[in-house]
């Protein structure tokens, strides 16, 4: 099927213009409709595959591009997942719901997107209604630290960060982006306070809870680092949901491979054997949860 790539410009509350992509069939456009974004270093390609699956099984996709990332504009002032959540995803949704008048939406996300769309949901309550599902690629705020070595890389990673002012994310091969020190200090310190509070004060970690819509979160055995099975466990079970469900993409637990950090969502074995899970998640929350709110 022939895929359709609209590129729609919008505008935040503190004045940053951002990228929303819409994907879907030129034929027709589904009214089951999908919200997606990246994580730190990267943009809407690593969406785009999924994206594609998607909208071949009859759904209509959007991607977020953050500031500073893909086709949205540079940043002037510093950033972190607070400001990711509260205006770029808020005004995404803004935009869907209030403008486009889609009542019900699932969201994937990969990665530091999951945070993020954590953060906007607790600040922003009322949109939790509207939200059908969730797929969380690959994503935790606090618990990558789980032995002493962990500590240390962490803490030599935001200290050799802060001397060169950002992570080299494409040197490292991270992704197509650097990230600034700004926007990767908030993780940082996440993960060796092994916490999850704004910088008000707010504990999101205690008010995960109160997200009742069913995730799924997927996470690969290969992932020893930003995102490490125990730490992705950690994170899903904070909401305290018994309807949502952990994936361990490991050889033990019957995959191809022992997944990395990006792979679970952007590899030809994603495409064969886990974006499934994703669409399966998706078609069962519709059955089964339509007023999990």
């Amino acid at each position: 099927m022939k895929i359709q790539e609209q590129l729609i410009e919008l505008e935040t509350d503190d004045a940053v213009k951002i990228a929303l992509w819409k994907i879907c069939s030129p034929k027709k456009t589904s009214e089951k409709n999908i919200f997606l974004t990246h994580g730190t270093f990267s943009n809407k390609k690593i969406c785009l595959g999924i994206a594609k699956y998607f909208v071949n099984k009859g759904y209509t996709c959007w991607i977020l591009e953050w500031r500073n990332h893909g086709n949205s504009s540079k940043a002037k002032n510093n950033f972190d997942f607070e400001t990711i959540g509260m205006f770029d995803i808020k005004t995404a949704f803004k935009y869907l719901i209030s403008t486009l008048n889609i009542k019900n939406i699932n969201c994937v996300t990969h990665s530091g997107g999951g945070i993020s769309l954590t953060i906007f949901l607790l600040q922003h309550k009322e949109y939790v209604g509207n939200i059908n599902s969730i797929t969380m690629f690959n994503c935790q705020s606090f618990g990558a630290v789980n032995t002493k070595k962990d500590y240390l890389k962490i803490l030599l990673s935001k200290s050799i960060s802060y001397l060169l002012g950002y992570v080299p994310g494409i040197k490292l091969r991270l992704g197509e982006h650097n990230e600034k020190y700004s926007t990767m200090k908030q993780w940082f310190d996440w993960n060796l306070n092994k916490n999850f509070k704004g910088k008000n004060g707010f504990d999101y970690f205690e008010n995960m809870q109160f997200i009742t819509i069913p995730i799924l979160s997927i996470c690969g055995e290969g992932d020893k680092f930003i995102a490490p099975k125990r730490g992705c466990e950690k994170f899903i079970n904070a909401f305290n949901n018994k309807n949502n469900k952990l994936v361990v993409c490991s050889v033990e637990n019957g995959f191809n491979e022992d997944y990395n950090h990006s792979r679970t969502i952007l590899s030809k074995n994603a495409s064969r054997e886990i974006w499934k899970l994703s669409l399966d998640w998706i078609e069962k929350a519709r059955k089964n949860y339509p007023k999990h709110a």
